[in-house]
């Protein structure tokens, strides 16, 4: 049966979900047309979002082993922020990348990534300048003229910020000289030191002392920045910022020293989101079962383990959406293969040979090829669907539409060899063989 979601779908959506997917990646956006099985989920998340777009803040951490689709909930999630009105960041936790215990590297990366629904990462420049032109909107609705706009600006950027500037006055100052190196039409200033609102490290010392900033950002002064960067945000029009931190049960594979710090870290993080000081803050963190009830995870800080302790003892059906940790069920072969055909439906609503598609990969062989992937995988359903459906848009259904007398059935045998495969993707599979025939 069609999906009907798959015939009301732009080309533009279409493409950049079907590219996404022939590459073995999930798509930056379109994940509506995707999601199955999150439904459950939608009225409490929604709650949250319109809660957190009226002032509040809300922390949330998301749990599922690993092909559970943490990254496609939490884009998905992202997805409906960015719709309301919110701008996203996603942000990998890593080692050597983005430490978790050093915040101003977490800052910068946020800003590096910041999204809004009109301009793509780097937002924050499109933002900052949106803030500037609120505040003068503003002064000139007061009744400001154009020789009074710039002092009215500055008592304006001074009152919305007189909050953060109790915690950080250098966002403040910063801003200022940002604004006073535009309207000076030092573009290199300016940029040198919006790079440095960003948290950005080794800015030139001429454009700090020009700004009347020193220094680099620190871990403190990070929670006073992302105060500043909410502020703006919710000035220029943006109901919240939407962050999520994914893959933070890598802190289980660093050294010690570095993980009860960034444990640390994360609870200190956790504590000021509930406190309010973030008022508009969406915070999202994903991590795997081992993450939070491992002794090398969450356990190894009781205070932390205590503000994520979350009951999943009862039926997953069950379980408490409203809950500060939730889980993800995972794929089943059934789920599995309902993907699947939405995936079919998507692609043929978009191919030069529609009925072709529908016809020669049907449902049954649908259900096959999803059953053949598993099977490579040691039987593993839960880490399938990602190697599923890059092998169905692009082994199966690109033949099917490019050439005329090409059938899946005849002409395809599924191979899965390791260089394709994620490193949990080929551990799952070591002890699976090599290729599987799909017999249809």
């Amino acid at each position: 049966m069609t999906d009907p979601r798959a015939s009301s779908v732009s080309a533009v959506r279409r493409r950049t979900v079907i590219d996404a997917l022939r590459r073995g990646a999930v798509p930056d956006s379109g994940l509506d047309l995707l999601a199955t099985g999150l439904d459950r989920f939608e009225d409490a998340l929604d709650a949250e979002l319109n809660a957190v777009a009226s002032g509040a803040s809300v922390f949330k951490a998301v749990r599922g082993e690993y092909g559970s689709g943490k990254t496609f909930f939490t884009r998905w999630l992202g997805e409906r922020a960015k719709r309301l009105g919110y701008a996203v960041a996603e942000i990998q936790v890593s080692e050597t990348e983005t430490p978790l215990h050093r915040l101003e590297t977490v800052y910068r990366r946020l800003t590096e990534r910041l999204a809004t629904s009109s301009f793509p990462p780097s937002a924050l420049r499109p933002v900052v300048d949106a803030w500037f032109y609120a505040l003068e909107e503003d002064a000139l609705a007061a009744g400001a003229d154009e020789e009074e706009l710039t002092g009215e600006v500055e008592q304006l950027l001074t009152a919305r910020l007189a909050e953060v500037s109790r915690h950080a006055p250098s966002f403040a100052t910063a801003l200022r000289g940002y604004r006073t190196a535009l309207v000076q039409g030092d573009e290199a200033t300016a940029a040198a030191v919006l790079a440095w609102l960003g948290g950005q490290p080794h800015v030139a010392a001429a454009a700090r002392r020009s700004a009347g900033v020193r220094g680099d950002l620190d871990h403190f002064g990070a929670f006073g920045f992302l105060q500043g960067l909410l502020t703006v945000l919710r000035d220029s029009g943006h109901r919240g910022l939407f962050v999520v931190l994914d893959e933070v049960e890598t802190l289980q594979r660093v050294r010690s020293d570095a993980r009860d710090k960034a444990l640390n870290a994360l609870r200190q993080l956790i504590d000021e989101v509930h406190s309010g000081r973030f008022p508009g803050l969406y915070l999202v963190i994903t991590g795997t079962p081992a993450f939070y009830d491992g002794q090398q995870g969450v356990q190894r800080l009781a205070p932390l383990a205590q503000r994520l302790a979350t009951d999943f003892t009862t039926d997953p059906r069950f379980d408490n959406p409203r809950a500060v940790q939730v889980r993800l069920p995972g794929f089943t072969q059934e789920s599995l293969i309902n993907l699947g055909t939405t995936i079919r439906d998507l692609y043929a609503d978009g191919a030069s040979a529609p009925d072709r598609i529908r016809q020669l990969a049907d449902d049954a062989y649908v259900a096959d090829l999803g059953r053949a992937v598993g099977g490579a995988l040691g039987g593993k359903v839960g880490v399938a669907p990602r190697l599923f459906l890059k092998k169905l848009v692009g082994d199966v259904l690109d033949r099917i539409d490019q050439f005329a007398d090409f059938d899946p059935r005849q002409h395809y045998r599924l191979t899965v060899s390791s260089d394709e495969l994620t490193e949990v993707e080929r551990n799952v599979a070591a002890a699976a063989a090599d290729d599987v025939e799909l017999n249809v």
